[in-house]
């Protein structure tokens, strides 16, 4: 029953929302977490200074004891923002949550029941489909390559650990940031990097991993990511940031893969191929719309 607590699973999961952008999305996200068939859960709205005062009437006119709202007195940013998430969490589990996507209303109760099956997890990745701005689902080439680079789950959840969770992560980043839960007391372990903004996702999964942690993908389907064409990430690849960024960041990991014996994460690290791959694709636009630092980094990411 819709707002029922699943009394078998007493794990609270923590969502917290970093908020900059659409008012009306993130009420529709709110919408989606109030809609849960189990209601173990808080969630926490930090309002980064968005200009726009619908957001903080909405929030006091909400009486939720599991509804905390925080503003910011200035804009901070995003590494700022994702780091005020982590360092919120109180419970075993929690959730950085985009502010325009949709957990599906069996999202909380997914990953309870992961969580009870899979006791050492560290990170849950539910089943994600995909949107498009207008709501509508969509398939663009990009996550056509994630679903190719998942592993396969025709025999039930798959399970991924340290060297291994690495190699796949380095090989092609096929998760859906905003839709993993995370073990509370793993992800407060690490940081974000200030000077990794578009892939700080990519660089702390992979500090977990390299110190042991255990992915657990689950297909069953709980999750709607919402694709902008005019996100932060994609134009970071017309000026060349993303992959000036991804260059040097793999050339980390091949170092610190080798100095840990890891061969399979240091030759996916020097090879990079879907990194490569993506970069290839996304040329043309590139060349027609990016800046000249833009096809510089490019070029260097695809041939280098």
């Amino acid at each position: 029953m819709p707002g029922a607590k699943l009394d078998s699973y007493p794990v609270t999961v923590d969502i917290l929302i970093p908020f900059w952008g659409d008012p009306g999305l993130l009420f529709d996200t709110v919408d989606s977490v109030f809609a849960q068939t189990d209601d173990d859960w808080t969630l926490t709205v930090i309002d980064d200074a968005y200009p726009d005062e619908t957001v903080p009437a909405r929030f006091a006119a909400m009486d939720d004891p599991r509804v905390t709202y925080v503003r910011h007195e200035h804009n901070e940013g995003i590494v700022a923002g994702f780091r005020e998430c982590v360092a919120r969490g109180r419970s075993e589990w929690l959730v950085v949550l985009g502010c325009d996507d949709l957990l599906h209303p069996r999202y909380v109760e997914l990953v309870h029941r992961t969580a009870a099956a899979h006791p050492g997890a560290d990170i849950i990745q539910p089943g994600v489909q995909v949107i498009d701005s207008d709501g509508r689902p969509s398939a663009p080439l990009a996550d056509r390559v994630k679903r190719m680079l998942a592993p396969s789950t025709r025999a039930g959840d798959a399970v991924l650990r340290g060297e291994a969770l690495a190699t796949s992560l380095t090989r092609g980043n096929w998760l859906y940031w905003p839709s993993l839960a995370f073990r509370t007391a793993t992800i407060q372990r690490h940081d974000f990097r200030d000077d990794l903004p578009i892939i700080l996702d990519l660089a702390i999964l992979l500090d977990i991993a390299f110190d042991g942690g255990t992915l657990v993908f689950t297909p069953e389907l709980a999750f709607s990511y919402r694709r902008h064409s005019a996100s932060a990430s994609q134009t970071s690849l017309l000026d060349g940031r993303r992959f000036s960024d991804e260059r040097r960041y793999y050339g980390e990991i091949a170092a610190r893969s080798a100095a840990a014996g890891w061969r399979s994460t240091a030759r996916a690290a020097r090879w990079r191929p879907f990194s490569r791959l993506h970069a290839a694709t996304e040329l043309p636009r590139v060349l027609r719309h990016g800046s000249a630092a833009g096809r510089r980094a490019a070029f260097a990411h695809i041939l280098g």
